[in-house]
């Protein structure tokens, strides 16, 4: 079977990738012809763990390959998924402009049956709207009798984690219209069901909501969690006993209950704004949701504020290390990243900020420029620093030599926003912390 994928961010590069991994021939197609011209040299336009390796094995073994060109592989393949970006506009809505322009290029070129498959993450009746652009403009190409069918097939990858959860998901969730389209899909994952995950079909409709609910409901659990540990503080309870016992519960879990300093990434804010304005757009407000997204746009001011409390207010001219960049560990990601709120905070106080992250020092440049310095690792970034704020929980901040940074640090301050430190470990080494949801 052949296939192709528009779009090489994220969803797309890791789906094509993975696909050519089982065995299809795969196409990926994206009219950045800088990022093709990347891809065809072995170069990874993003970082997400273990890509690069199936990338370039598949690319060298001829399963997967990379164009500008929809028109030339449109009329070779039997499915083509459409995984481009859907980013919020300011008002909310999911901008579908590249989504449709796709719709459209496929029209004008098509000539034979084809299952066109939306992977992107689309307001609920998107589907529907591309299969109404596809057989209009077919209509006046006087092809009005090639006959397709229109699927979705939303993702549900963490950054972070992506080909292994592609390759190994907790289920997979399929919108089909008719017997076909839902032959085809299965067809197409029957070698991941040796894995013995589930495909869940259901109706169109249906399969767009449940990925706008998945995200809305992890959201939830994660303002929730931030909830319960600001008031932790204030009653004197720990937050990291309370998630503890709050997870054992069997009907509850502990996934997505460690308090921080807000979420981000490319998926949450965007899709909660997105069903907030479906809801409004049909006349229901989502008042759980409104109050998901206002405790996360509160909770990342929360590390400055912990930085203020701690100075009395007096931070000007301070001297601040930066530990993580990025909206979660594993990706060079920093759309909506809590660290972006916090580094403007700090540099609006005329105060002096030193970045590390493992993987977004690149993307950083491109949102702070010279306003910031960037250091080569954790000790550089803290060097003569009055404090150290850690954003993101990489793996290398987990362990650091307490002792060589009390030595090299103006005052030893930390706060940590994910909770990944012992108090008593650095009230030992002569440290001052604080964290998310204790005293």
């Amino acid at each position: 079977m052949k296939i192709a994928v528009v779009g090489t961010g994220y969803v797309g590069l890791v789906s094509g990738a993975c696909f050519a991994e089982m065995g299809l021939n795969v196409t990926c197609i994206d009219i950045d012809s800088n990022k093709i011209e990347m891809l065809n040299r072995g170069e990874i336009p993003i970082y997400e763990p273990g890509l690069k390796n199936i990338v370039n094995k598949n690319h060298e073994a001829g399963r997967l390959q990379f164009t500008t060109d929809l028109k030339s592989v449109i009329n070779d393949i039997t499915i083509l998924f459409i995984a481009v970006g859907t980013p919020s506009d300011e008002e909310g809505n999911a901008d579908l402009t590249a989504l449709y322009n796709v719709a459209h290029s496929i029209a004008a070129n098509m000539q034979d049956y084809l299952l066109v498959v939306t992977k992107s993450t689309v307001p609920v009746g998107t589907t529907a709207k591309i299969k109404k652009i596809i057989e209009e403009k077919l209509i006046e190409r006087n092809l009005g009798h090639i006959e397709f069918d229109v699927a979705s097939n939303p993702e549900f990858l963490k950054e972070g984690a992506a080909v292994s959860d592609f390759m190994s998901p907790d289920r997979v969730v399929v919108g089909v219209e008719n017997d076909r389209a839902k032959e085809i899909m299965s067809k197409l994952y029957r070698p991941f069901l040796l894995n013995n995950f589930r495909v869940l079909f259901m109706d169109i409709l249906s399969s767009e909501m449940t990925k706008y609910a998945s995200n809305a409901m992890l959201a939830t659990r994660i303002s929730f969690m931030n909830d319960i540990a600001n008031l932790c503080e204030l009653v004197g309870s720990d937050v990291t006993m309370v998630r503890r016992g709050l997870g054992s519960d069997s009907r509850i879990g502990k996934s997505f209950l460690y308090p921080g300093a807000g979420y981000g990434g490319s998926c949450f804010p965007k899709d909660i704004k997105a069903l907030l304005k479906t809801a409004k757009d049909y006349g229901y407000e989502m008042r759980v949701l409104k109050a998901v997204e206002e405790v996360n746009d509160i909770q990342k001011e929360i590390l400055f504020r912990k930085l203020q409390h701690y100075f009395k207010d007096n931070i000007e001219g301070l001297n601040i290390a930066v530990w993580g960049l990025s909206f979660k560990p594993g990706t060079n990601d920093m759309r909506d990243a809590p660290s972006i709120n916090l580094i403007n905070r700090l540099l609006d106080h005329q105060v002096n900020v030193r970045v590390y992250d493992p993987a977004a020092m690149k993307e950083a440049k491109i949102h702070f420029g010279d306003k910031v310095e960037y250091a080569t690792d954790i000790y550089d970034a803290a060097n003569n620093a009055h404090a150290i704020i850690l954003v993101t929980e990489w793996k290398e901040f987990r362990l650091p030599n307490w002792n060589i940074l009390a030595k090299i640090m103006q005052k030893n301050v930390v706060i940590d926003g994910r909770n990944i430190y012992n108090a008593d470990e650095l009230s030992a080494s002569g440290f001052t912390y604080t964290c998310i949801g204790q005293k």
